[in-house]
């Protein structure tokens, strides 16, 4: 018989504090609703564009506090014409545990925090686009790391070359 503790789930917490999550900013496009809302329609195109960003606050009272955006722009065309234009900028105010180190902040805040508040991000969009009158709007889920990867992969270079230059 297998040891109880082994089948047990160790849950580790992330070395960060949420202090809110909110919509920060919103926006929702629909012009011509009154033709594109009609059945018999071909699917339109959607196109989604997602990116991260964040920036440290200053408070006196709470050391290494950031806010996390996390955007979210969807546009849908049919026949060379726009269907809708939903924005989102959802924001995390987050601050980060003197455990991790000062360079470590940059990636656990562009790819932890976007992983974290990306399901109530969504959420938004798929109200969004149903109360305008459309499908609810499902975007699939997200690999954040690849994203952060792709984004920064120069800087990343960069910082490696740099590193085995001093280790030389």
């Amino acid at each position: 018989m297998a040891n109880e503790n082994e089948n047990e789930l160790q849950a580790t917490a992330l070395p960060v504090t949420i202090h809110a999550q909110y919509i920060r900013d919103l926006s929702f496009e629909n012009p011509n609703a009154q033709i594109n809302v009609r059945g018999n329609q071909n699917n339109p195109t959607i196109n989604v564009n997602i990116g991260m960003d964040a920036r440290k606050l200053d408070d006196a009272n709470t050391p290494n506090l950031y806010e996390v955006a996390l955007t979210i722009n969807a546009e849908a065309t049919r026949d060379n014409g726009t269907v809708f234009i939903a924005e989102l900028v959802y924001g995390v105010t987050v601050s980060v545990g003197d455990v991790v180190p000062e360079e470590q902040h940059h990636p656990l805040l562009l790819i932890e925090i976007p992983r974290i508040s990306f399901p109530f991000a969504r959420q938004i969009m798929a109200t969004v686009t149903s109360q305008g009158g459309y499908p609810p709007l499902l975007l699939n889920p997200v690999d954040f790391h690849a994203l952060y990867m792709d984004r920064f992969a120069d800087d990343i270079k960069a910082a490696q070359e740099a590193a085995a230059g001093e280790a030389n």
